[in-house]
């Protein structure tokens, strides 16, 4: 499939702050039980969730960019019985007004709302990233994204980007919270690295169901495709192909796995060792970077099986 930047910067954006708002919120409830230090000052639970809400506002924001008509965006939500794309449009915006509330509540030392609209945003919060990630894991005949390793991924690698912005954030604004941050941040990115690895194998391994004689419904067992059957482009070899050759897939690949988790540990470890806000913000900042690779790399890994026919030229 050809990778869409915006929906790139969707998913990894909100991600973000769904993982950031999750960590303040465990905080928030393991300091209710004593145990973790509470940050000093209501203002930090304000401030993190303000970011939390910037990044989901930056997220929906490039999702607009995907339209030919922004204007009939709303129209995206009328299919929610069946669409999971429509419960994503819904659930988005119920989640940053859950998150406003709970940031509100905070700034006014309302710990009943604090408490209840945190739930709320929780449920939610982990809905999205259900939503999110059932948009490609439901397409059955692209065989690399339909896997429950599809929803499991949006989920941990949101949670350790989150995790790891939450330790830097820390660094500047709560010293006591920095180490319980950070080793969120390294269980989060160990486990992602777990769950992606697991997706890479599994889609390695992957015998597609179609082949060029079931394409086009030839059934010779030597068939050689001289032409595409085009002399120019189209939409179908536009939107259904990145256009790039096997080395460079490769490349991204290996690009992501350095950037998104290998570098993060390192810094995240030493981060532990000596906290470092500097360090802690370059961990987030690298990793994000290999996010962006990585979503680049979830979209253009699928196959449409129409590129049998499009693309496959002898």
């Amino acid at each position: 499939m050809r990778p869409a930047f915006s929906v790139i910067f969707l998913t990894t954006l909100i991600g973000a702050g769904q993982g950031l708002f999750l960590a303040l919120y465990c905080t928030e409830i393991a300091g209710a039980l004593r145990l973790i230090p509470m940050p000093d000052g209501r203002t930090f639970f304000a401030a993190g969730s303000l970011i939390s809400l910037v990044l989901s506002g930056l997220g929906l924001f490039a999702s607009f960019l995907h339209l030919g008509h922004p204007e009939r965006a709303w129209r995206a939500a009328a299919m929610w019985r069946t669409s999971w794309l429509s419960r994503e449009v819904i659930v988005l915006p119920a989640f940053m007004g859950a998150v406003f509330v709970y940031a509100v509540g905070h700034y006014a030392g309302s710990g009943v709302v604090t408490l209840v609209a945190g739930a709320v945003a929780t449920v939610l919060c982990v809905a999205l990233f259900a939503c999110t990630g059932m948009i490609y894991a439901c397409i059955k005949f692209l065989l690399e994204w339909a896997s429950p390793l599809t929803v499991v991924n949006y989920l941990v690698l949101g949670c350790a980007s989150g995790f790891t912005l939450a330790a830097a954030f820390a660094a500047f604004t709560a010293d006591n919270l920095l180490k319980v941050y950070t080793v969120g941040a390294l269980g989060f990115t160990l486990l992602g690295l777990a769950t992606r690895t697991a997706s890479l194998v599994r889609n390695s391994r992957i015998k597609p169901k179609s082949t060029l004689q079931t394409a086009i419904g030839v059934h010779h067992p030597r068939i050689r495709q001289k032409s595409q059957g085009f002399m120019g482009g189209s939409f179908n070899t536009r939107e259904f192909f990145h256009g790039r050759s096997r080395a460079f897939l490769r490349s991204i690949k290996w690009l992501f796995l350095t950037l998104a988790f290998a570098l993060p540990l390192v810094l995240l470890a030493f981060g532990v060792a000596n906290p470092s806000a500097a360090l802690l913000c370059a961990a987030f900042i690298v990793q994000f970077a290999g996010l962006i690779a990585e979503r680049w790399f979830f979209f253009a890994q699928a196959n449409h099986p129409q590129n049998l026919y499009y693309q496959a030229i002898s």
